[in-house]
């Protein structure tokens, strides 16, 4: 129980730990009245390049960042939680792969905010339990449908806002979808239903030797382990 409680805890440290990273710097930039939509994605210009790696990091206004303080935690502590043995790779290639696809195929302006991997963790977190087939991770990936199912109509032109990037929401998705299909056979996996019984039939089949060795007097055992030698008489 202990160690249960311990592991819901940690599970939360980096999530609650990046939340506080995005928090910090939008207090500074406010603070101090600069501005860092700049260190956003701006698709296929090399200005844009280096948000690749930090539009997550920028969001326009608190109530932006407010919006996605809640779904990033969630999901995140999931993915920490469920897969700790490849969460943070799987938290790095969400967060860069959604980059690259923004920046190749995204619309003219600034890209920011860090929906992409929201979006990328949702996806991951749905594919990989239905691809694993393990009854708790297949409960995780029915809990965020029934959560974030929604958040599929902002992946497209035609229901997305004028001011949002649904490109970046796509290409979170399709990186979290490929994560899934990578580390398919990585990670938490299905317990093997023939396990038990196998090792079960090796129980009863040495529970069967000892009975049949029980059942043996103690002369005829030691001679079962002798060679039998039988002097002629002179």
């Amino acid at each position: 129980m202990k160690r249960d409680i311990q592991r819901i805890f940690l599970a939360a440290a980096i999530p609650l730990f990046f939340l506080f990273i995005l928090y910090m710097l939008k207090i500074l930039e406010v603070g101090m009245g600069w501005d860092f939509t700049h260190l956003g994605i701006y698709p296929r210009e090399k200005r844009g390049v280096f948000g690749i790696f930090a539009h997550p990091l920028v969001h326009s206004s608190f109530s932006h960042l407010a919006a996605n303080s809640l779904p990033l935690f969630f999901l995140s502590w999931c993915l920490f939680y469920f897969y700790k043995g490849i969460a943070p790779r799987i938290f790095f290639l969400v967060w860069i792969g959604g980059g690259i696809f923004t920046f190749l195929f995204g619309k003219s302006g600034w890209h920011i905010g860090s929906s992409g991997i929201i979006y990328g963790l949702a996806f991951f977190l749905f594919f990989s339990g239905i691809l694993r087939r393990h009854v708790p991770l297949i409960a995780i990936s029915l809990l965020v449908t029934f959560l974030y199912g929604g958040l599929v109509w902002n992946m497209f032109p035609q229901f997305a806002k004028a001011s949002t990037s649904w490109e970046g929401h796509m290409g979170g998705a399709i990186a979290g979808m490929l994560c899934a299909i990578g580390f398919m056979n990585y990670g938490p996996q299905r317990p093997d239903p023939f396990a038990d019984e196998d090792e079960q039939d090796e129980e009863d089949e040495e529970k069967e030797g000892e009975d049949r060795t029980d059942g043996i007097p103690p002369d005829d055992q030691q001679l079962q382990g002798e060679d039998k030698h039988t002097e002629e008489p002179e």
